[in-house]
């Protein structure tokens, strides 16, 4: 009996969401062959989830939020489904549509791993190496005890980037470092342990947001002793003998600092793909149903990774049951509609500052600071993570 293998590229939220819905909903709805049977393999090449959300507290000490908040174990949480799930620890190197076909390094020698259907969710990475999980989780951990280390020696500290993952770092590091700015703080601290410079490249912060809660995440890094240069872009940093760092900045001007940390946006880990399957910023692209018609048939993308969408969790939340659902119609072969994404664009965005203050909105609607450090200022959301990665989040079928 041959196997029909959905192969699932990447163990962080959208593919682990994705194998357990399949495991849990598709799977067992599918025809019975006496030719073939189904199952997912997931080829990741860290065996435990790394909730990066909680990236920018993480990296001030192990006290501040402690590893078992951010780092979970995947592998043992889908010991349930037996011969029906394969955990492949490995990177993916090459994607051959022809063949239907994934190259898979496991430290051995390359396997070729065929598949009936393909979800393509392999995500993003930062250039800062302790916001995202870049090869495994020893890796983070080895960057954050790093970062840790340097952290309280540091006087002077430049963030490049003004999006929402740079004002939490910011926020966080000025906070830590020079204490929480109360209800009547003055508008600067008057004797900073450090001073923090983030360089915004556009004219304001976080784009997603109106331009008042922009200006107010900027006095609230100002009350900790972070000030904010806009318009100016980071070119290139480069390392000096006694260790600092010289940040060259567009325009000539340059910043010598104890520690850089290069917040400047997300890139897509998608450099083992086909170009005839990316769009000009190096994205998966996909139709309105998820599927990546130009890699073949059974071609789905879901994540950060994806041309179809701005990034996070919300998009991610709405995606899945695209994906899903167009999934098992094309296994099935049902004569059901194709179901299709429609993309969420409302100002909707949570970005504490700190553990006292924050900004945000939801659908449009000014969120108040006391509530956004409710939602995700406490410690950033990690309450999510758990029933995502074992299963529970996804033990009803998406209506």
């Amino acid at each position: 009996m041959s196997a029909r293998t959905v192969l699932v590229i990447g163990g962080s939220w959208a593919g682990i969401s994705t194998s357990h819905y399949a495991l849990k909903h598709i799977l067992p709805t599918l025809p019975k062959d006496d030719n073939f049977t189904y199952n997912v393999t997931m080829v990741t090449p860290s065996e435990e989830f790394y909730w990066r959300v909680a990236g920018p507290r993480a990296c001030l000490s192990g006290e501040a939020l402690p590893e078992s908040k951010y780092l979970y174990p995947i592998k043992k949480e889908f010991a349930k489904y037996g011969d029906s799930f394969k955990f492949v620890k490995g990177t993916a190197t090459a994607l051959d549509t022809a063949a239907r076909t994934v190259t898979v390094s496991t430290g051995g020698a390359p396997e070729s791993i065929p598949y009936y259907a393909l979800i393509l969710a392999v995500g993003t990475h930062t250039p800062a190496p302790f916001l995202s999980l870049q090869t495994d989780s020893d890796a983070v951990k080895t960057d954050l005890d790093n970062f840790r280390k340097a952290l309280p020696n540091a006087k002077t500290i430049v963030i490049g980037g003004g999006g929402p993952v740079g004002v939490e770092v910011a926020g966080e590091i000025a906070e830590y470092l020079n204490g929480t700015a109360g209800w009547f703080a003055p508008a600067k601290p008057a004797h900073p342990k450090a001073q923090l410079t983030l360089v915004c490249a556009d004219k304001k912060l976080l784009p997603v947001l109106r331009e008042a809660l922009a200006k107010t995440a900027e006095k609230y890094l100002n009350r900790v002793g972070c000030d904010v240069v806009y318009g100016t872009r980071v070119e290139s940093t480069t390392q000096t003998a006694d260790g600092k760092t010289t940040v060259s900045l567009s325009g000539g001007k340059t910043l010598e600092t104890d520690l850089y940390i290069d917040a400047t946006g997300a890139r897509p880990n998608t450099g083992f793909l086909p170009k005839t399957i990316l769009n000009e910023k190096g994205y998966v692209d996909s139709d309105k149903t998820l599927r990546v018609t130009a890699a073949g048939e059974r071609v789905y993308v879901l994540g950060d990774c994806g041309s179809y969408t701005r990034g996070g969790i919300i998009d991610m939340w709405d995606a899945l049951p695209v994906v899903v659902a167009n999934l098992k119609k094309d296994l099935s072969g049902a004569e059901v509609p194709d179901k299709e994404y429609k993309a969420n664009l409302t100002e909707t965005q949570v970005v504490p500052v700190g553990k006292s203050k924050g900004v945000g909105a939801f659908a449009g609607w000014k969120l108040p600071s006391m509530m956004v450090v409710m939602i995700k200022g406490k410690d950033y959301m990690a309450n999510l993570a758990p029933p995502i990665v074992s299963g529970k989040q996804w033990d009803k079928a998406f209506k």
